[in-house]
């Protein structure tokens, strides 16, 4: 298992990092999975023993039933340096206070969390969600005492854009509050969004990213394909919406590439998908997960796959996505002035030759 600095600290994560959105399974989470507090011990001790050391949760997953099997297998005692992430700003309940950015709700979770968790401190705490309307420095003074206060060891982001990131940083500078050192994002070959801002954003400033759902909620893992669908349950045939699909052609056409060179290579489809995005600038861990500890299992395959450079080129060709304005006159007029990791799609096959017209 290899190791990478969290983004502009001195914390080292594993590149593959177990999620809990599958345990629990209450309410509506159990269209992601129903895992409980036998089947939990069993994947955390298999992602433990192969060099996984962190584990990722949140407090709306299964609402807080996600912490507490984790707090239930670890008993308060982590094994080695296992390392612990949850987040905070999604709905908690009716009230006018249960969810957002404000001190006292982000307080309030961060305390509830650690008692389901078993824990004296959060090692990672996430913003879970944008807040337009709570100031962010109400926001980032709040991390700011929890980290003071020992509650909290690194603080970052996620489903922020661009500029909601970098307004955040800039508050941090000026105010001299703790920073973001990590951004969540959603980034998969099928969804390359991330590529115009966030990744370059992170490269620039310090802000390592790591993926959630970085098979697309199971599209990616070859049981899918335009004429296939698993027999089995999956979080898509129980109607779980995320993420959504713009363009079905090209995702099959991912899908066969993947396939094809996972066949070549005597691998799983899901084990090149993660691989690719282990290659990606500014990318630190994937966030795996399933119902099956066999799932799990063979997404940790992807740690020891490297993928040849005519490999990564035909994902990339694959997965290509249009530069958007104002990328498209910058890569006429400026690519020369873009290092490679915080050039946007850099390497999508999308470069203009500034001798032809446009």
């Amino acid at each position: 298992m290899e190791y990478r600095y969290l983004g502009n600290s001195g914390l080292k994560v594993s590149t593959l990092t177990l999620g809990t959105m599958t345990f629990g399974g209450v309410d509506r989470f159990a269209k992601i999975g129903n895992i409980d507090v036998k089947q939990a011990r069993e994947i955390i001790d298999l992602c433990v023993d192969r060099g996984i050391n962190l584990v990722d949760t949140a407090n709306i997953y299964s609402f807080g039933r996600s912490e507490e099997i984790i707090g239930e297998v670890l008993g308060g005692n982590r094994p080695g340096d296992l390392l612990i992430s949850t987040k905070a700003r999604m709905p908690q309940g009716e009230g006018p206070n249960e969810a957002g950015f404000s001190r006292y709700h982000l307080v309030r979770e961060c305390e509830k969390s650690l008692k389901r968790l078993r824990t004296d401190v959060i090692d990672i705490y996430y913003i879970h969600e944008w807040d337009g309307r709570t100031p962010l420095e109400e926001m980032l003074e709040a991390l700011h005492l929890l980290m003071q206060q020992g509650k909290v060891r690194y603080i970052g982001c996620s489903n922020f854009s661009g500029w909601h990131l970098m307004k955040a940083l800039a508050i941090s500078r000026e105010r001299n509050l703790s920073r973001f050192v990590t951004q969540q994002i959603h980034y998969t070959l099928e969804a390359r969004d991330a590529e115009y801002e966030l990744l370059p954003i992170g490269v620039d400033q310090g802000v390592g990213v790591h993926v959630w759902s970085p098979l697309a909620g199971g599209l990616l893992t070859g049981k899918y394909s335009k004429d296939k669908k698993p027999e089995e349950v999956t979080r898509r045939s129980e109607g779980w919406p995320e993420p959504p699909i713009r363009d079905e052609e090209r995702l099959w056409d991912i899908v066969d590439s993947l396939v094809e060179i996972a066949e070549s290579r005597e691998v799983s489809p899901a084990q090149v998908a993660l691989a690719w995005l282990l290659t990606r600038p500014g990318v630190v861990s994937l966030v795996i997960g399933g119902r099956k500890i066999e799932h799990i299992r063979d997404n940790i395959g992807a740690a020891a796959l490297e993928l040849s450079e005519e490999e990564l080129e035909r994902l990339n060709r694959v997965s290509e996505i249009p530069l958007i304005y104002p990328y498209w006159h910058q890569a006429r007029f400026a690519r020369g002035t873009f290092s490679e990791e915080t050039w946007p799609c850099s390497a999508a096959g999308n470069w203009i030759d500034p001798a032809k017209p446009l």
